[in-house]
């Protein structure tokens, strides 16, 4: 069994949820600040709204959708915001433009409701991150799964999905160390392929414990 060079370091992970200076109470001021807000927003209310919508049995799983459908009883619109696959994108510049370009065609088509005032108000936000290293460390792809079943939802969710605004969009903590560390690029394209949508975190993780599990067996 091959040893890395570099170690995976399991990292614990709490937030504060920080306002930005957009705040949208019609559709006009939403399209606005959207073309506005930090990159971490776009990501914090599609991304990591993934997180805290997954046990939902109502609404969409992306907070853009699901205002626009609350507050603004835009329909059409959270429709097709919620139908955006953002595992699609590989930029946040790219999710951000399809993000308006979706909202502006929905604008150009109902002028009649960009001063029509929200239900309620949007807030853009944004997540502050504290991480703190847990006494679980992985050399050994061995090693890597019994950390793994120890592993917090919250720490997961921190290296399987948050991790992807650090490495833009385009992997996980995951997937890049069974890649660049034991050479196993197959795993690691497994791991990154599952999906974001259908499974909830519990069940993406037991998927990445039978995806190892084979890798171990071979």
């Amino acid at each position: 069994m091959k040893s890395a060079d570099h170690q995976f370091q399991f990292e614990t992970v709490s937030y504060l949820t920080r306002i930005g200076n957009q705040v949208a109470t019609n559709l006009q001021e939403f399209r606005d600040g959207l073309e506005q807000c930090s990159d971490a927003s776009i990501f914090y209310h599609t991304f990591q709204s993934l997180g805290q919508h997954h046990f939902l049995t109502e609404g969409f799983s992306n907070d853009f959708a699901q205002w626009t459908l609350a507050a603004l009883n835009a329909t059409p619109l959270a429709e097709q915001l919620a139908a955006l696959d953002i595992r699609s994108f590989l930029a946040i510049s790219d999710l951000r433009t399809e993000i308006l370009r979706v909202t502006d065609e929905y604008c150009h088509t109902k002028p009649s409701e960009l001063e029509r005032r929200a239900f309620e108000p949007f807030y853009f936000c944004e997540a502050v991150e504290v991480t703190v290293p847990l006494p679980i460390e992985a050399r050994t792809l061995g090693e890597f799964r019994e950390g793994l079943l120890h592993l917090s939802n919250m720490s997961f969710h921190y290296h399987f999905l948050v991790s992807r605004l650090r490495l833009q969009l385009q992997t996980n903590d995951f997937s890049r160390w069974f890649a660049n560390e034991l050479g196993l690029e197959t795993l690691a394209k497994r791991t990154n392929s599952i999906d974001i949508y259908t499974n909830t975190l519990e069940s993406a993780k037991e998927k990445l414990v039978h995806y190892i599990d084979r890798e171990l067996a071979a």
